[in-house]
């Protein structure tokens, strides 16, 4: 049953990307145990120099000579037995094409598990000011929504940035019966699960509550890190580079230091936010020497 969905969805996905030659972002589906995850990708971007925080002339010149790096916009969903699981909303401009690519509807979606609050991760959850996932639970970090909810923290911020504040807060009452706060482990911790196969860890530094997501099935673990990286050609090979983002960027090179050495070490495959289509692969290296970085293969649409 398992390989029998496998393949009807991809060729699924064929028939969807040959109808539209000119899109390269689709949904590509890949195994983790007996979980499924589907990247639902938005945005394919050039990100740019001007943002990096500690980028030295030598470090520029040998990783990304021309000033720019690719970079992107995903959310990725994961199916387990128990739950169908979606991580970030992104803008919400590509998430419902996807999910019907998917065959999937906003009522399946119980799960929505937020990495941060920032506009490009949750554009996606609401729909002409009510909440586009009616049947879902929203899970966020204590510590995220704390910030966000702090009057102090929006009035020091410029105008332009309290709508931001704003804009989460819409989200917050859209989905106040059905929300769910916790407090993320420490890299490396093997402690409580938030779900089924699933655990958390604090990864913050690039907003207070910034949170990445442990998926475990059958012996194989992927990584959901969120932001923990915006700019992976130089991020990887030197993790303390910040961005301009980063509300503390001092704790998310210290977050991005100890998550780096933790998947590195343990072989545990990495999926990003804003790491090139299809936001999925592997991270070798050690901190001495810096980390390389190698996108999955996408041509079989699995890990194996």
């Amino acid at each position: 049953m398992k390989k029998d969905k496998l393949i009807l969805l991809m060729l699924l996905l064929l028939s969807f990307r040959t109808a539209t030659a000119q899109e390269e972002e689709f949904p590509s589906m890949y195994e983790i145990g007996s979980f499924f995850i589907t990247v639902l990708p938005e945005m394919q971007q050039k990100g740019s120099k001007d943002i990096l925080i500690g980028a030295t002339d030598d470090m520029l010149k040998k990783y990304i000579p021309d000033g720019i790096y690719p970079t992107a916009i995903n959310a990725f969903m994961v199916e387990t037995p128990e739950n169908t699981i979606l991580i970030d909303a992104g803008l919400g401009m590509k998430l419902f094409t996807h999910l019907q690519t998917c065959e999937k509807k906003a009522e399946d979606i119980d799960i929505i598990l937020l990495t941060h609050m920032h506009g490009d991760h949750i554009g996606g959850l609401l729909q002409e000011g009510k909440k586009s996932f009616p049947r879902a639970t929203l899970y966020v970090s204590q510590a995220e929504y704390n910030y966000w909810m702090s009057d102090e923290n929006m009035s020091a911020q410029p105008e332009n940035r309290q709508q931001s504040f704003r804009h989460v807060r819409e989200v917050m009452t859209a989905y106040k019966d059905n929300l769910h706060l916790f407090v993320p482990g420490e890299t490396g911790d093997t402690g409580e699960e938030l779900l089924p196969g699933v655990r958390t860890i604090a990864a913050y530094g690039h907003t207070p509550g910034h949170t990445a997501y442990l998926f475990d099935s059958d012996g194989e673990q992927l990584l959901v890190w969120g932001d923990l990286t915006h700019a992976m050609d130089i991020q990887t090979p030197y993790p303390q580079v910040a961005v301009t983002y980063d509300v503390d960027p001092v704790q998310a090179i210290e977050s991005r230091q100890k998550v780096l050495k933790f998947v590195s070490e343990n072989k545990i495959r990495i999926a990003g936010m804003h790491i090139e289509y299809p936001g999925i692969g592997n991270i070798h290296g050690e901190s001495s020497k810096g980390y390389v970085f190698s996108l999955i293969c996408t041509c079989e649409g699995t890990f194996r």
